[in-house]
């Protein structure tokens, strides 16, 4: 994965839904270009958050079974309005047909109400080693990327965690303090 697209995975119901979000940042370099003086985030990176989104779900599902998973097939893609930096768009998939190679997922991101991107899109999923017995070690470094990602994503950034531990270790001085002060 090249664009990491998805910033936390908030719900997850395991072999039928998942809802992320994507938090887009003027930081993200694709902004310079994607327009200048109106950067907006484009169309195509929003179906492969969408698509992300579906794998991660894939992937929970079926244990890391498959180190590649990608978009075979994007079906009735429907566009809303522009998603400009500062602003945290919604994925929400839903596996609506789930075969041995090939999984069926209706999606949409959504900011405050709104639907930004939606449709129906089909990804398929194999190993290396299928292909070329000799790249099972391939396989097993990508699956291992993955999972560490993965458990970043369920968890939240480093950041958050720490944010709440701080937070959580402040409540009994706080509350000790609030009641030692008087009205």
């Amino acid at each position: 994965m090249r664009f990491v697209l998805i910033d936390r995975i908030t719900e997850l119901n395991s072999g039928q839904s998942l809802i992320a979000a994507k938090n887009l940042s003027l930081a993200e370099e694709y902004l310079a270009d994607h327009f200048p003086g109106f950067p907006v985030m484009p169309g195509v990176l929003m179906l492969e958050a969408l698509t992300q989104a579906g794998a991660w779900l894939i992937r929970e599902m079926e244990d890391f079974a498959h180190s590649i998973v990608i978009l075979k097939q994007a079906k009735t893609i429907k566009y809303g309005s522009f998603v400009e930096p500062g602003r945290q768009l919604q994925l929400r998939v839903e596996l609506t047909a789930h075969g041995e190679r090939e999984s069926t997922f209706k999606g949409v991101g959504v900011i405050d109400g709104q639907e930004m991107v939606k449709g129906r899109f089909v990804l398929t999923r194999y190993n290396l080693r299928e292909r070329d017995p000799a790249l099972h070690g391939t396989d097993a470094q990508i699956v291992a990327g993955l999972r560490d990602l993965y458990a970043t994503l369920r968890k939240g950034s480093v950041g958050a965690r720490a944010m709440v531990r701080v937070e959580s270790s402040e409540a009994p001085a706080l509350a000790s303090q609030a009641r030692h002060t008087t009205p």
